[in-house]
């Protein structure tokens, strides 16, 4: 009965929208990637380096959309870095992108200890505010379900329909995924697969980063550490549970989310009392290697995925 409330309560929700938000920036960024042929394990690294460097931009001045845009920017810097050293070089992409994540966090790390050297506690910045939709926000359950988040969770819904219409719907979209399928065919076509590669990894590592950003702008006001706490792995599973569609990975990021703020209600409940709450922080892990096992078993890889090209292989 507890469980039924919390999930007829607008409240549970809005948190779910919330929680999932940071997920499609990155999801969508780490999808991209991949129908391009290039997994890149940065997005853990690049989703803290995104975080702080946005946060920073607003704390030194900056307005709250160019915070984003620096932290934009500094993904697709990490994804240039990522996709230089797999592409053209044919490096291993899964060292590369543990590399990137330790290089992309240490750096973030490093730079806030360097700029805030005698700080105990992280300051706060003013983060985006709910926004106010007149007619909708007013509704009841639904007002507060789905009208009263902020800017970046309608822009990363909004990056769902932009990437979908992208991939199936333009030329450039039929490149991007068949350099993940048939690099031969897209170099026979005249085009160059090792800037169509590179131009995905720093586009996809721009939506990571602002993955990361979101949270430190949006679900929170200050930068600390572990605060991403895994998000980007878990972004890895989404692709995949999704089959690498965007729609189907949207499902996915809004399931875990669904999962993680029951959670985080259910140790509020009685039964919280009676059981560990680790078990509870468990629970929407363990949902999602489950869900992942049943659905990517169906699931279609890109052919040419982690598949280095080198110009005239057929």
């Amino acid at each position: 009965m507890e469980i039924l409330d919390i999930l007829l309560s607008a409240s549970f929700w809005a948190a779910v929208l919330r929680i999932a938000s940071p997920l499609i920036f990155a999801t969508m960024g780490e999808l991209i990637c991949e129908r391009a042929g290039v997994l890149n394990l940065g997005i853990e690294g690049i989703m803290v380096a995104g975080a702080f460097a946005g946060w920073m931009a607003v704390y030194a001045g900056l307005g709250l959309w160019p915070g984003l845009l620096v932290a934009l920017l500094t993904g697709m810097a990490f994804g240039a870095l990522h996709g230089l050293l797999t592409v053209p070089f044919g490096l291993s992409q899964h060292v590369v992108g543990l590399g990137i994540t330790m290089l992309a966090t240490s750096s973030a790390y490093y730079a806030y200890r360097l700029s805030l050297p005698e700080v105990t506690s992280p300051p706060r910045i003013e983060p985006f505010q709910p926004v106010h939709i007149p007619g909708l926000s007013d509704l009841p359950f639904f007002g507060e379900a789905l009208f009263s988040q902020t800017a970046l969770t309608y822009l990363a819904f909004a990056i769902v329909i932009a990437v979908a219409l992208i991939l199936y719907r333009t030329p450039l979209g039929l490149a991007l995924r068949a350099a993940g399928e048939n690099p031969s065919a897209v170099e026979a076509q005249g085009l160059s697969v090792t800037a169509i590669r590179i131009g995905a990894v720093m586009a996809g590592s721009g939506l990571m980063a602002m993955g990361g950003a979101f949270l430190t702008m949006s679900a929170f006001s200050s930068f600390f550490f572990e605060m991403v706490n895994g998000r980007g792995w878990i972004c890895i599973a989404l692709v995949v549970f999704g089959a690498w569609r965007p729609g189907k990975a949207l499902i996915g990021a809004l399931l875990f989310a669904a999962f993680d703020a029951l959670q985080i209600r259910l140790q509020q409940t009685p039964l919280g009392a009676d059981i560990p709450y680790q078990v509870f922080l468990m629970v929407p892990y363990a949902l999602s290697i489950l869900a992942l096992v049943l659905m990517s078993r169906r699931a279609e890889v890109p052919a040419a995925l982690m598949t280095p090209f080198n110009r005239g292989d057929r």
